[in-house]
């Protein structure tokens, strides 16, 4: 596989994790009830940067088609409750 296969998703993905922060960032300036820190955007980027990554290497690394919707609905999964554990304590 070549080096540059791997930039487009790449990119693709640095820049939906760029969209999706802006949401937050956006809403601040709307409304108090979103206080979002410096560490609160680090750690959405790193989820989010690292979900994509792992859909595009999952993606790579599997051949059938419900195989690789099996790691997109994983790798999601993953990704909401961690999220949902840091926003609000959903397991303890």
């Amino acid at each position: 596989m070549h080096a540059r296969s791997w930039i487009r998703p790449s990119c693709v993905v640095a820049l939906g994790t760029a969209l999706l922060l802006c949401i937050p960032l956006v809403a601040m300036h709307f409304t108090n009830e979103v206080r979002w820190t410096a560490g609160d955007f680090v750690v959405g980027a790193v989820l989010l940067l690292s979900a994509g990554t792992a859909i595009v290497v999952g993606r790579r690394l599997t051949t059938s088609a419900w195989s690789r919707r099996l790691v997109v609905a994983g790798v999601l999964l993953v990704l909401l409750l961690v999220w949902a554990q840091l926003a609000v304590g959903l397991f303890s």
